[in-house]
């Protein structure tokens, strides 16, 4: 496909704003590491929540529907869609303790919450992993949806797209740090759902589509059109629909959805005002993610399945793509080079902008892991701020040239999407427990980590290639992953020692978890004469957060479904879906109210850095989890 003047002006032009945006912001940027990677904590909820949003809407995120569309019909979403439940608990129970703990990452949280050498060596293995698996396979995968994007519809060969877009993207995050991820992502997301849902008008338009009632008649797309899986085919169900229901959501850690909050969400968590904003911007963000941006994605899936029925017809219509990168995920691009002139160009910047925004988060993600929990922490305690900016900055330019390289080896979207799921399997519920019960330790997630990755390392290489054994469908081999990783990591909770009892109260005192979890280590301390709830001033609200999370669901699948049912003309189930939508969003406003009015209390009565321990002299000084209770 061929691009105007108007359409290259269009695409250049918003390249140079975001360019732009990281050169105005840099200055500030560079003062010091906790405005490069945190913006001084001083973020509005709307701004991180859109950047949030801004980030889950990579490249790769329609190309990845698309591909579920077609294989298992729109039903086949619920892989992602189940990631709500989680979604929803960071929002009401998790978000506020990531606050509190005042971190600048969120692997520091090992050494706040674990103690001695194990921790030390948790933090220091989670950010190398961090930083040099997940972050490259996921950065990977988003690449190769640029590379298909840029054949299909610019020409372009895979190394001049990653060129392109992954230098540019580089500069401005090298440049502006998270300030300018976030003032780009927010300007990024207004052109990205701009793009999908102008993709989705002209998509309807096309003339073997015929319009949104003919799309709706076809035989073809009638078979993909359910919102529910057909429970007669078990193994279907069971693996697009019950596991993830079941399972996934409180097991799995996936990039945007972890359990318990993780990455970059944790990242813009941190960055919030206070626990108002940061309860606040995970909310926009989960109903965003959700409610507002599937079904135009869904309409072009849907309209792809009759103008490209299958695969040959896809390799038929790009002869030049080379067939090893030719599956359903490619219907995605294929679809937009029926974009007209004008209308063509915005796409296309909204899909650079859909790169940009999600690569830009990494990119400073995984620069505050290496500059802070690796170099500073093992490497030069002593280093000032300006050392560490050009560290980070370094590390950025990196990472774009190292998942750039595994791009290059990847075929189709969903590959990543399993390694990913399969290398998080069963490590979840430490991410949520920890919180909770004093009694996990460091040895609980390195177990639960090394178990997960060896697991997964035998299903993808070993199972079928090296023994011969008969293949198992996707969710069993995620559901042995995730009982075996179990098993594992509550094994070494129970036989190795507990974190050592001073690091415990000092993490009750700072981050405040309540419950029954805690129960012992409060009373031990009474015994010591030490009040550990001392100044608090609410009572223990997860109850009331889970009651929340449950309505919120309530609410947003709700929301999500009626949308469907509207534009499916299923009009009884449209107008029941919308009223539970309502109700629920109303009950949730003042179940919020409750939960923001104790966060407001805690904002004013207590300040988290009146407890953060200060770091001794010596190999630690700097590292504000670092005490001398840990030296």
């Amino acid at each position: 496909m061929n691009l105007s003047g108007i359409d290259l002006a269009i695409v250049i032009l918003f390249m140079l704003f975001s360019l732009t945006i990281g050169i105005v912001v840099a200055k500030r940027a560079g003062k010091s590491s906790s405005e490069y990677f945190l913006s001084g904590r001083h973020m509005p909820w709307w701004l991180l929540g859109v950047s949030m949003v801004a980030t889950t809407f990579s490249t790769d995120t329609p190309n990845l529907v698309t591909d579920f569309v077609r294989s298992d019909g729109v039903a086949g979403n619920w892989r992602w869609w189940a990631f709500l439940l989680t979604g929803m608990l960071t929002v009401f129970v998790y978000a506020k303790l990531w606050r509190r703990a005042g971190l600048t990452t969120d692997v520091q949280f090992y050494e706040l919450r674990y103690s001695g050498k194990p921790a030390a060596f948790l933090r220091g293995f989670r950010a190398a992993y961090m930083s040099f698996v997940y972050s490259i396979i996921t950065q990977a995968a988003v690449s190769l949806a640029a590379i298909k994007i840029g054949q299909v519809m610019l020409g372009l060969e895979p190394w001049q797209t990653l060129l392109i877009g992954g230098g540019i993207t580089a500069i401005y995050s090298m440049l502006g740090g998270l300030r300018g991820v976030l003032y780009a992502d927010f300007f990024q997301f207004i052109i990205a759902m701009c793009g999908s849902i102008g993709a989705a008008y002209v998509a309807l338009g096309h003339p073997e589509v015929g319009g949104l009632s003919n799309l709706l008649a076809n035989e073809r797309v009638q078979s993909q059109m359910s919102l529910l899986p057909d429970f007669s085919n078990l193994d279907l169900a069971m693996g697009i629909f019950i596991i993830p229901l079941a399972v996934q959501w409180w097991s799995v850690w996936y990039p945007g959805s972890e359990p318990g909050g993780g990455s970059y969400v944790a990242q813009r968590t941190l960055a919030a005002k206070n626990e108002r904003h940061a309860m606040g911007a995970n909310l926009l963000f989960t109903v965003a993610h959700y409610a507002l941006r599937p079904w135009p994605w869904i309409i072009v899936a849907l309209c792809s399945i009759i103008v490209f029925p299958d695969l040959p017809s896809l390799q038929a219509a790009f002869p030049n793509m080379s067939p090893d990168r030719v599956k359903n995920d490619l219907a995605y691009s294929a679809m937009l080079t029926y974009l007209p002139v004008g209308l063509r160009g915005i796409v296309v910047a909204s899909l650079v902008a859909a790169y940009m925004s999600t690569v830009s988060t990494q990119l400073n993600l995984v620069s505050s892991y290496v500059t802070t929990d690796l170099y500073k922490r093992f490497m030069d305690p002593d280093a000032d701020e300006r050392r560490l900016v050009l560290v980070g900055r370094i590390m950025t330019v990196l990472l774009v040239v190292l998942s750039s390289l595994l791009a290059l080896t990847l075929s189709h979207s969903i590959q990543a999407f399993q390694i990913l799921l399969q290398i998080g399997a069963g490590t979840g519920l430490i991410f949520i427990l920890r919180w909770f019960w004093w009694r996990i330790n460091a040895f609980s997630e390195i177990v639960g980590m090394a178990v997960a990755f060896l697991v997964a390392i035998y299903f993808h290489f070993v199972h079928e290639r090296m023994l011969g054994l008969p293949p198992l469908e996707a969710w069993q081999v995620l559901l042995i992953g995730v009982a075996i990783t179990t098993v594992g990591w509550i094994a070494a909770t129970m036989l190795t020692r507990p974190t050592d009892e001073r690091i415990l109260r000092r993490f009750y005192r700072i981050v405040r978890p309540g419950g029954p979890g805690w129960q012992r280590v409060r009373s031990e301390a009474l015994r010591d004469g030490e009040d550990l709830d001392a100044g608090k001033t609410a009572g223990w609200d997860v109850p009331v957060g889970i009651i929340c999370m449950l309505v919120g669901c309530a609410a947003v699948y709700g929301a999500l479904f009626a949308t469907g049912s509207w534009i499916y003309g299923r009009y009884t189930h449209a107008i029941v879906l919308t009223i539970v939508a309502v109700v629920s969003a109303i009950a949730l406003m003042f179940l919020w109210q409750r939960l923001q009015t104790q966060a407001a209390d805690e904002d004013a009565r207590f300040d988290p850095g009146d407890l953060m321990p200060t770091a001794p002299e010596g190999r630690f000084r700097g590292d504000p989890t670092k005490s001398d209770e840990l030296t």
